[in-house]
């Protein structure tokens, strides 16, 4: 599978495997980490690096590193958009900060790079604990007489 969008005979929305997920999911450089600060959600743009079974990213003394502090449940979603369709991957986990040089080593060598140029020390891996994943098909909406229609669902 590639990350490349379905053909036009493929249903308008689609159920990813893990393994396709985990495929776009480690091409995937950027997305939007979720945590529950103080009872409120936030959202944080990140970049990341994936490495199954966890996705990792830098960050600096704050907000975010607070987020994600040992043992927090935190989710990060993935997306990507062009002319013909979308697909958008979505995981769950358990974050930690990453303290192995071995581990850290690991993560350097996949070239997760900042595109703010700032220092960010702090090195948080997300251990995934479920992947979802879904592609959509742009086109035209289907005729809704060719359409059933159930006001029960």
């Amino acid at each position: 599978m590639t990350s490349d969008l379905p053909d036009s005979d493929v249903p308008a929305v689609a159920e990813l495997s893990a393994d396709e997920s985990w495929e776009l999911l480690h091409a995937a450089q950027f997305g939007r980490l979720a945590v529950v600060i103080g009872g409120a959600p936030e959202i944080f743009p990140i970049n990341v690096a994936a490495k199954h079974p966890s996705i990792y990213f830098r960050t600096a003394e704050g907000t975010k590193l607070f987020g994600t502090s040992i043992g927090h449940a935190v989710a990060f979603e993935s997306d990507r958009v062009d002319g013909s369709g979308a697909w958008s991957v979505v995981v769950k986990g358990t974050s930690r900060e990453v303290t192995t040089r071995d581990e850290t080593d690991a993560v350097d060598a996949l070239g997760l790079e900042s595109w703010v140029p700032t220092v960010k020390h702090r090195l948080v891996a997300i251990d995934v604990t479920s992947v979802s994943g879904r592609r959509f098909a742009f086109g035209p909406a289907p005729d809704d007489d060719a359409v059933e229609y159930d006001p029960t669902d």
